[in-house]
């Protein structure tokens, strides 16, 4: 088996990767009849050398090898034919811009893994960047306050060299006594949750958050039924909301009227109740001034998120009155974080993780004839076809929807 570093090459420029240097060692040292070639990138986080260092072969042609592992979409002129990919490819939930990338795909003959659905037997995703993407979130959150009302001075995190620069930075800072709700309590939940702490910031149960007063900054972190409630009344687990969403409706206004600041780190499921709604954020009890939208849904849940921002330019300000963009400075805008590709601020940190975890949950089932399944649940096309559990996609493929 030969796996191939493919380098990165969608702009803008992505600069983590699957397996770092010391990850391809490992994977070599515990599978010794494999072969890692890495692509040669001058934005990669970790540069030619230090994988040449400890003896991984650079070079440009990949031809020979057999899995192509990338972080963001391939472009389609650089697809080999007839090899297996693994990269995210943002197609699963039909998005438009990349059905070309899937019918090259299937036309050039690729199996091909899409990151998002690598999953164990129960539906659980086994790998992602979704850890970082609430630790550099909430840091974002904090920072986007100080843009907003002054008092707390951080850098941009992609300017600092890892976590532990991004943690000696939040210790230099004082947060004022204000109140933060989290929505969340996923990978990305617990991300953001680690940042509080790091800023010891205390975290307060539902009730004493809604009813006290507090002289310090205090959090608390939301799951789905502490903000959602069932119309008709009754008192059922979170199960029954997964599976009948429609019939719930959002509770949230009763934190958005006590809360300065909100971080959403929430999975948001198609027929779920909004959380905050264009005519929630005109109410004379709507508090909250600045919202890290972790999630980043367009036009979706959190309604003032009504763009993506970047790593260069990450808040913008939104209008309660008009409903659009306006200077996050004007005195009546809510300030809007909503960088949608949060974890390329901490892309060593980041591609390690990653990496620890595709060598834990991926690599053993090419090994092990794939016994637990992974690779077949994962895998979305082969031989030309999509597969069985990605046959939906076809007509999105055939641009009929």
């Amino acid at each position: 088996m030969k796996f191939a570093i493919i380098k990165e090459v969608k702009s803008p420029p992505d600069r983590r990767v699957v397996l770092s240097p010391e990850a391809c060692c490992q994977l070599l040292e515990t599978y010794p009849n494999t072969e890692v070639v890495v692509q040669p990138s001058d934005i990669r986080v970790f540069k030619d050398e230090e994988y040449r260092a400890l003896g991984i072969s650079v070079s440009e042609d990949v031809s020979d090898c057999d899995v192509m592992l990338g972080v963001k979409e391939a472009t389609i002129d650089s697809l080999i034919a007839n090899k297996s990919y693994f990269f995210f490819s943002h197609t699963i939930k039909k998005q438009p811009y990349n059905r070309a990338l899937l019918k090259a795909i299937l036309d050039k003959n690729i199996t091909f893994y899409d990151h998002e659905t690598v999953t164990d037997s129960r539906g659980n995703r086994l790998i992602g960047f979704g850890y970082y993407a609430g630790i550099v979130g909430a840091y974002n959150a904090i920072r986007a306050y100080g843009l907003k009302f002054g008092g707390i001075n951080l850098p941009n995190a992609d300017s600092l060299k890892d976590g532990k620069e991004l943690e000696e930075e939040l210790k230099k800072i004082k947060v004022p006594a204000i109140k933060i709700v989290v929505t969340g309590t996923g990978k990305v939940g617990t991300g953001v949750k680690e940042i509080l702490e790091i800023l010891k910031i205390k975290e307060v149960s539902v009730n004493d958050y809604l009813e006290n007063e507090f002289n310090e900054p205090v959090y608390v972190q939301l799951d789905a039924l502490d903000y959602n409630a069932r119309k008709d009344g009754q008192e059922l687990d979170k199960y029954d909301f997964f599976e009948n969403p429609s019939e719930y409706e959002s509770t949230f206004m009763r934190f958005a009227a006590v809360s300065e600041l909100y971080i959403a780190a929430h999975f948001y499921g198609e027929g779920a109740p909004y959380i905050i709604t264009h005519d929630n954020t005109k109410s004379d009890t709507f508090n909250i001034k600045v919202i890290a939208d972790i999630s980043c849904d367009i036009d979706g849940p959190v309604a003032p998120t009504i763009r993506p921002s970047t790593i260069a330019d990450p808040v913008y300000g939104y209008n309660p009155e008009t409903s659009q963009e306006i200077d996050y400075k004007d005195a009546k805008a809510i300030v809007v974080m909503a960088v949608d590709n949060l974890p390329c601020e901490l892309p060593d940190n980041a591609s390690r993780g990653f990496g620890n975890m595709f060598l834990k949950d991926v690599i053993p089932a090419f090994f092990n004839d794939d016994k637990d399944g992974v690779l077949q649940r994962a895998k979305m096309t082969e031989n030309g076809k999509l597969t069985e559990n990605f046959k939906y996609l076809q007509y999105y493929v055939d641009g009929k929807e």
